[in-house]
């Protein structure tokens, strides 16, 4: 009996604590981000300082003080990018430094990518919901997705949606599947909506799940041909 309590007791306790874990291990992963962008600011400041303080640039250097002004410093230049690229001027420049960045070959495929992806993610493309459901890793299993792009296929004039299925809990890897438009579940989920439930798990599911749509295009499954 007193085992059975200990090991209630520890289940218990994993699955309280689960919430919290992942919490921190996703925000833990975003400040460490942070905090590598700012950290050539902070090293570029400190330099300067010890021409004229070395003792109080010692001293800012050690641990855990030079991450948090690496992490300050990233918050000040993004607000300060937020603010330039509200203005006229910093539009401009932006514009300038977005045609400099798809004149390099190598450099313009990810940059150029990587914009799309961003401004797809606020806006709604023509004809379907952001937040769909996909049959997925095979027919009778469904997992979400966002629709991030709409094409058209040469031969059939089928229409087609670029699908990106993240992974649970760390929606920054997924697969990336061409669908037809007809073979997707719309939703009215929120692009937050989705978010919260996949990093949760599920814990954070809607009430609601729309029924499947029967997807009337779906190619047949290849003849294996017969040995000799």
């Amino acid at each position: 009996m007193r085992r059975f309590y200990v090991q209630r007791y520890l289940i218990t306790g994993l699955l309280t604590i689960i919430p919290l874990w992942v919490t921190v291990a996703v925000f833990g992963f975003v400040l460490h981000l942070l905090a590598e962008l700012g950290s050539p600011m902070v090293e570029g400041a400190l330099g300067g300082l010890r021409r004229f303080a070395p003792d109080l640039a010692g001293a800012l250097t050690h641990g855990w003080i030079n991450t948090v002004l690496a992490l300050i410093a990233t918050l000040l230049l993004l607000y300060f990018v937020g603010w330039l690229a509200s203005r006229v001027l910093g539009r401009r420049l932006l514009a300038g430094f977005d045609a400099l960045m798809v004149r390099i070959p190598m450099v313009r495929t990810i940059y150029d990518g990587t914009k799309k992806l961003t401004a797809m993610m606020q806006k709604k493309p023509s004809g379907t919901q952001r937040v769909v459901l996909v049959e997925f890793p095979h027919p009778g299993m469904r997992t979400i997705g966002f629709v991030t792009s709409t094409m058209r296929e040469q031969e059939t004039g089928r229409e087609m949606v670029a699908v990106f299925v993240p992974t649970t809990p760390n929606p920054t890897g997924g697969y990336l599947e061409i669908v037809p438009l007809d073979c997707v579940t719309p939703t009215d989920w929120t692009v937050d909506q989705a978010m919260a439930f996949i990093i949760s798990g599920g814990a954070a599911a809607p009430d609601n799940l729309p029924p499947s749509v029967p997807c009337s295009n779906r190619m047949p499954a290849p003849q294996t041909p017969p040995q000799p």
